[in-house]
């Protein structure tokens, strides 16, 4: 910028030099020429004086003599000096004219001097403006020059930081695909450990039961050549069976004496001619109340009504003791936990995409199906009232129901447009209800697939229960609301301090247990619609915003699991911990469940199991492993 700011004033100087040399040169003309005018002028005057006639000069006319008129042809050559004075009069008439006009040249003359030089000092004014303006623009120059070279320093540092963290990006993308690589290369050897020791399994098992089944044919054959006494005394015939029949007592054991067919035991015979009975037939009796498992059946080809023969019946619940099975049963966490209406059959989905059925029996678990199809991962599992078909929510925005049986999914329920975090089925096998984080709620139809009606909530549904006409939906607004479904609008809402994890109704379906993410476990009373009992414990803690808290049976205690492993129990009717147990669980229980006979609880957490350990007292576990082996990642605990 240096050299078009010198140009621009070289250009003013020279138009300045130019405009003086030119107004010069007028007034070197004007006052010379005005100077000797005043010279005329001055001489004129002298003149003037001299040629004025002095009084005793005039000579009358009257006096001149004859001889001056001789003298006359002389002095018509010698001007008078009244002609003089004439001539003299209008020579000095014409330069007064002159000097008059040049006096008004000069006025005018120095009237334009006078604007040229206010000219002159305007643009001098400005000239000096617009200098100091330059001076300004120059610091500004060179201040925006000092930034320019500091942005360029800053901005070849950030690339030289860019390269830097181009490269270590480059470095840890390898070092990522050699991780990957070896993760691949690991789960397959995982995998087929698994499918061996699956295998190694199966293979043991079958063996154990070839011999329990050849050991129990020799037992039942030595048994059958004895005969035993039987009296018509209760006590005679429980006493007559354990002297004679000792072998039966492993048998007999799953059979609890309160059933019907324990009863028949226990009663007296009507007839007092049966004095004897031989062992065979007690055998038969007896294979007969074993032979449920076979009624119920692996078959998948087997009749629903074959399946589930009576729903069980708790009469009082007793807290969990100790552990009884302990096994893997999916690839990644498990998120949700259900028991079929027969406390028989259970099932499990997890972050897997799977669903396994376990059968229940004498306390430990037996891999009963896969439930293959889910779109995603698993956040809820129910089963309808007669427990022949499993409704999952799944996180590819839709639900998903099963036939139990049948390894495909029957229907998809599809229609929210996120994540579907609760399903359940109402009282009818033909109607359940859906949440979803898209804000809705939705009612289904299952026998067309169709949602019958959608409601429209302010906040993410984290859960859902059903009663006979109403609809209980806890949300991450910290508020449970009710529904009618005869009804277009909520009904009622009660806050609550703390995001709704899990909401579980009463089998009387007048008590209602949430939990929420304050760390509490509250008992709403239905009839009053308020808050009856709120629990909290030491230690206990919400491991994640879909961790379930579930009644017993009888609603005598409140079961949930926490963020370290423990299991914690509450008793409802004094509201004092009853108990808490750790130990097989490493991580946050998301699922725990209480079967209807209130027989066995099972749960299930995020994480891996880090030691062996079975000593009574512990609680349940879950972690992972290859979905569709014969094994079970819950824990039944024994009550």
């Amino acid at each position: 910028m240096a050299g078009p700011g010198a140009r621009w004033k070289r250009h003013i100087v020279r138009q300045l030099r130019q405009r003086d040399r030119t107004q010069k040169a007028l007034f070197l003309e004007l006052v010379p020429a005005y100077n000797c005018l005043l010279e005329k002028a001055e001489l004129l005057a002298r003149i003037s004086e001299k040629l004025q006639p002095k009084p005793n000069d005039v000579t009358p006319a009257t006096l001149q003599g004859p001889w001056e008129e001789e003298s006359g042809p002389d002095s018509d050559l010698v001007p008078s000096s009244s002609t003089l004075r004439v001539k003299w009069q209008e020579k000095e008439e014409g330069l007064r004219l002159v000097c008059g006009e040049m006096a008004y040249q000069v006025v005018a003359k120095s009237a334009a001097l006078g604007a040229l030089e206010s000219t002159l000092e305007q643009r001098q004014s400005t000239l000096a403006a617009l200098q100091a303006r330059v001076a300004e623009l120059r610091e500004e120059q060179a201040r925006q020059t000092r930034q320019v070279d500091a942005q360029r320093a800053l901005n070849v540092a950030q690339r030289a930081a860019y390269e830097a963290l181009r490269g270590r990006a480059r470095l840890q993308e390898a070092a990522l695909r050699r991780l990957e690589e070896e993760a691949r290369d690991l789960l397959e050897r995982l995998v087929q450990r698994k499918a061996r020791a699956a295998a190694e399994r199966n293979l043991r098992n079958e063996r154990y039961e070839k011999a329990k089944q050849a050991r129990m044919s020799l037992e039942l054959k030595a048994a059958a050549q004895r005969t035993v006494s039987i009296s018509e005394s209760p006590n005679t015939i429980g006493d007559g069976i354990r002297e004679e029949g000792k072998t039966l007592a492993l048998m007999a054991e799953p059979v609890s004496p309160k059933s019907e067919a324990g009863e028949k035991w226990l009663r007296t015979f009507r007839s007092a001619s049966a004095t004897s009975l031989t062992l065979s037939h007690c055998v038969d009796v007896v294979k007969g109340l074993l032979d449920f498992k076979k009624r119920r059946g692996r078959s998948i080809g087997g009749a629903s009504e074959q399946r589930y023969q009576s729903i069980p019946v708790c009469v009082a619940a007793q807290p969990p003791s100790q552990v009884l099975d302990v096994l893997d049963a999916h690839l990644s966490e498990v998120n949700a936990v259900c028991f079929g209406p027969n406390s028989s059959l259970l099932a499990t989905g997890g972050a897997d995409r799977l669903i396994h059925l376990w059968n229940v029996v004498g306390g430990r678990l037996e891999a009963n199906q896969t439930l293959e199809g889910a779109g995603g991962s698993i956040t809820s599992v129910d089963f309808d009232p007669s427990g022949s078909q499993v409704l999952a929510a799944t996180y590819n925005q839709a639900a998903q129901l099963w036939k139990v049986g049948e390894a495909q999914s029957k229907e998809t329920l599809s229609g929210h447009t996120d994540k579907v975090t609760a399903a359940k089925f109402k009282l009818t096998r033909h109607q359940a209800v859906t949440g979803s984080r898209d804000r809705t709620v939705k009612e289904w139809d299952l026998g067309r697939a169709y949602c019958s009606r959608t409601i429209s909530v302010l906040s993410y549904c984290n859960d859902v229960v059903c009663g006979d006409h109403v609809i209980i939906s806890g949300h991450n607004d910290q508020k449970i609301r009710f529904w009618d479904s005869r009804v277009p609008c909520c009904t009622q809402v009660i806050p609550v301090q703390g995001r709704v994890t899990s909401l579980n109704l009463s089998h009387d379906q007048l008590h209602l247990l949430s939990c929420s993410r304050d760390d509490t476990l509250k008992i709403i009373d239905l009839r009053v619609s308020n808050i009856r009992q709120v629990f909290r414990a030491d230690g206990f803690r919400c491991g994640s915003d879909w961790t379930k808290a579930v009644f017993s049976p009888d609603r005598s205690y409140a079961l949930a699991g926490s963020w370290d492993g423990a299991l914690y129990i509450w008793d409802v009717d004094t509201g004092k911990l009853e108990g808490s147990l750790r130990g097989p669980h490493c991580t946050a229980v998301n699922a725990v469940a209480w079967c209807y006979s209130g027989s066995h609880v099972h749960s299930g957490s995020r994480g891996l199991w880090a030691g062996g350990s079975r000593t009574p007292g512990l609680g349940p576990l879950s972690s992972t492993c290859r979905a569709g082996q014969s094994q079970s990642d819950l824990s039944a605990v024994h009550i």
